[in-house]
């Protein structure tokens, strides 16, 4: 049976991401001295609050319940994101969510609170299913739901299911209303599955080009390849 602290917390997320995304984190924090005071959110277990700790950050954490979270080096509050958090203004350098963005309704909230308890210059990385994959897309032509999407429990309400699936140009509105830009994204990995149907790709360039769309959009590699993608948030000044 798990306990406190124990050596090892098993991840809530997908085999590997965890690994993939502190990669991301670590090089969005960069040379800063200090580093900056992280916040993560939705921290489950608390695996990914135990790697950033150990790797030396300033790191709280908090989750809709503490019964689950492991990991008792770091401060911990219950929090129910969705109807906000519980810190000052401007207190964090740095918000993190791994895995937790698809499986949330109230995006709007969560972006007004993040600009909230950030400063100026900060960031709110997060990492989420990439639907914009060739695999995803492909697997929603076919059954309707897209990659690490399936039909819902409607008689569960614990919070674990995947309820939300935005695009990348959806986060970047809700960003942007918010006072955030887009500074970065990347991905996990690449899927063989995404590579092997990649002879789609001058087709789909070519329906943007009639539509009008921007091609570079939706049509890179990282979204068209990734698995999950990371993307970083950084807070605009006034």
């Amino acid at each position: 049976m798990e306990t406190k602290d124990e050596k090892t917390i098993s991840p809530l997320a997908t085999p590997g991401i965890h690994g993939a995304f502190f990669k991301f984190v670590s090089a969005a924090a960069g040379a800063r001295t200090p580093g900056p005071k992280v916040l993560e959110i939705g921290a489950g277990r608390g695996a990914f609050t135990k790697r950033l700790h150990e790797a030396g950050f300033d790191i709280s954490a908090c989750d809709i319940s503490g019964e689950g979270f492991l990991y008792d080096k770091v401060p911990f509050t219950e929090a129910n994101i969705s109807q906000g958090l519980p810190y000052e203004d401007s207190s964090y350098g740095m918000v993190v969510a791994v895995e937790v963005m698809e499986h949330l309704f109230d995006h709007e909230r969560i972006f007004s609170e993040c600009a909230r308890v950030l400063k100026e210059g900060g960031l709110f990385l997060i990492s989420t299913p990439n639907i914009l994959s060739l695999k995803s897309r492909m697997r929603f032509l076919l059954s309707g739901f897209h990659y690490s999407f399936k039909p819902l429990d409607l008689t569960s309400f614990d919070g674990m299911q995947h309820v939300s699936a935005l695009s990348f140009d959806q986060y970047q509105y809700l960003a942007r209303k918010y006072g955030f830009h887009a500074r970065s994204i990347s991905a996990d990995k690449h899927q063989s599955t995404s590579r092997a149907l990649s002879f789609l790709r001058p087709l789909l360039s070519l329906f943007s080009l009639m539509r009008g769309f921007d091609n570079t959009l939706h049509n890179n590699s990282t979204m068209l390849l990734g698995r999950t993608i990371f993307i970083a948030f950084e807070k605009d000044g006034k």
